[in-house]
């Protein structure tokens, strides 16, 4: 890693310490934020590795967070964080984790999350999600960079020109977007723990519509499904349903073999142009 990447890295940035049976410190970094706060998938990963941890501390050997639902109780800050651990089972094949993340001695986040051990190689005995169409990465639109969307610079977006019309003032009656993603942290390229990160990527399928930036996350829930076979993943997130100034927003990541690696699905506040 050059100086350059310093502190981008991921697995750095997600990382937790222990300081007592149950209870781990991590620093939620500057980096991965959006308008200032941290990611709501960033911090899906924080809470996966003390997840981890609490439960290899217990004895389990799973080795990945196959699902992680979080309520954002408060918003979080970037700085010192505890997260305290509560394993409630450890099986076989699964085991299953109460994480609270604390700032200042305040509840922030509270999470269950599922583990398990990925296969290197698995059969998919059926599948209804299906990959899409998108243009090639040439032909697509890289998104912007601003100050306000940190994490832009940490994940290379191209999205299809068909759903970025927004981004010229025009604006659609169909909340959706999809594009192409590739990890940019100067460290890897996508894993387990990395797809909890671009389960919540995308730019918010309500800004075709005219939203405002402002999509703060009530609830976020994150399944991961497979280890992806490629550098590139093809995303699509779009809105089921908004209504009372609430979206029902969900997102399907694939590799470029046409598996399906991840999934998310999120209930999130919104604004929209003429009100809600």
């Amino acid at each position: 890693m050059n100086p350059a990447d310093e502190g981008r890295a991921l697995r750095g940035a997600v990382a937790v310490e222990p300081v007592g049976p149950g209870q781990y410190s991590a620093q939620l970094s500057p980096i991965y934020t959006v308008m200032g706060h941290p990611h709501g998938g960033y911090l899906q990963c924080v809470i996966a590795s003390g997840a981890l941890a609490g439960a290899s501390a217990e004895g389990s050997t799973h080795l990945h967070a196959t699902a992680v639902t979080t309520n954002f109780v408060n918003a979080p800050e970037v700085g010192p964080a505890d997260l305290r651990v509560e394993v409630r089972r450890i099986g076989r094949g699964v085991s299953f984790v109460y994480v609270r993340l604390d700032q200042k001695g305040e509840l922030v986040t509270e999470s269950l999350g599922t583990l398990g051990s990925l296969r290197e190689e698995s059969t998919v005995r059926y599948q209804y999600a299906r990959p899409f169409d998108l243009p090639t990465r040439e032909q697509s639109r890289a998104a912007n960079v601003t100050d306000e969307n940190n994490i832009a610079r940490l994940i290379e977006l191209r999205l299809d020109p068909a759903v970025t019309g927004w981004w010229d003032g025009q604006l659609s009656t169909t909340a959706e977007v999809r594009g192409w993603l590739r990890l940019n942290d100067g460290e890897g390229s996508w894993d387990a723990l990395s797809l909890l990160f671009a389960g919540d990527a995308l730019p918010p399928a309500t800004l075709p519509l005219g939203s405002s930036g402002w999509v703060p996350t009530m609830q976020l829930t994150s399944y991961v499904r497979r280890l992806p076979r490629s550098e590139w993943l093809q995303g699509r997130q779009l809105a089921v349903v908004i209504a009372d100034g609430i979206i029902d927003e969900r997102c399907e990541l694939f590799d470029e073999t046409g598996q399906l690696v991840a999934s998310s699905s999120q209930l999130a506040l919104v604004r929209l142009p003429g009100g809600n």
